[in-house]
């Protein structure tokens, strides 16, 4: 049966247009369900995160909503932070907070600017502290700072053994020292899990070169050659690794001859475990 040309073409057309239609229709009606709810939600998401009913009528450099600090701790910290901006200029702000928070209102509360640190911390993350960083800190103090501060103080370990109004403390302490001696390029001190990182590079790469500086020939006592082809790698894992932490951190000097001595203890051991383990030839 042969089926009118014209019944073929008219059907053909009508598809699209019917397509088409359809799809407007399904895409206004799930725009306006998309649309009606989020309305609401929006305007609220939008006031918890700009509430200036939280902020304090006084002007103080610390908002704890969280209760973090006790009223001792806050009052002197208060006044500290005020005496430390009139004497450098620098302005550090605390804002701690759990289930409400000013948002973006703190930054009109205090004018914060260039010239400005903000600390946050909010335990609800997996890391105690934030920082927003005036552009005028990053000539002093990078953003690796910042991070390492962040990891050093934050971090829910030392939260729990030192406490929330510690980690808060210990921060600032540290940001405070290295603007009065002109910026720093890691966080100042050394604590104890991160020499111990550095103890262990250090021996491993005493290790390798012990290994590689083991006599390879007979009557040879020492390969050099073998120890300065191996010297990158023993290097980086002493040098860069092991000694480069902790003259950067510490002027304390017993850290650092730890670190010469797990070196030396390590290449000693490594040089002659493989003598003393060999079989002693036979005689003819």
């Amino acid at each position: 049966m042969l089926i009118p040309h014209a019944f073929v073409t008219g059907r053909s057309q009508q598809l699209p247009f019917r397509a088409f239609v359809r799809y407007t229709i399904g895409f206004l009606v799930a725009l306006t369900l998309w649309l009606s709810p989020l309305d609401g939600v929006a305007r609220s998401a939008a006031y918890a995160y700009n509430n200036p009913d939280l902020l304090p009528e006084v002007q103080t450099p610390i908002i704890d909503l969280a209760k973090a600090l006790t009223e001792k701790q806050e009052t002197a910290l208060a006044q500290d932070l005020e005496d430390f901006e009139q004497e450098t200029g620098w302005k550090l702000r605390v804002l701690t907070q759990f289930e409400r928070t000013p948002g973006i209102a703190v930054k009109d509360y205090w004018g914060l600017d260039d010239h400005s640190v903000l600390l946050v911390a909010d335990p609800r993350g997996g890391n105690l502290l934030n920082f927003s960083v005036g552009d005028d800190f990053y000539p002093l103090m990078p953003r690796t700072f910042w991070i390492e501060l962040q990891t050093r103080f934050g971090n829910q370990f030392f939260v729990r053994e030192h406490g929330e109004d510690q980690s808060i403390l210990e921060a600032l302490s540290s940001i405070k020292t290295c603007l009065r001696q002109g910026g720093c390029q890691v966080v100042p001190g050394l604590p104890p899990e991160q020499w111990i990182l550095t103890l262990i590079t250090s021996v491993v790469g005493g290790v390798v070169c012990g290994f590689a500086a083991k006599p390879r020939k007979e009557g040879q006592i020492v390969a050099w050659q073998w120890a300065l082809i191996f010297s990158p790698l023993w290097g980086i894992l002493f040098i860069a690794f092991g000694i480069g932490p902790v003259i950067t951190r510490t002027t304390d000097w017993l850290p650092l001859f730890r670190n010469f001595a797990g070196f030396a203890a390590g290449a000693l051991a490594a040089y002659l475990v493989p003598i003393a383990g060999r079989a002693p030839s036979s005689e003819a």
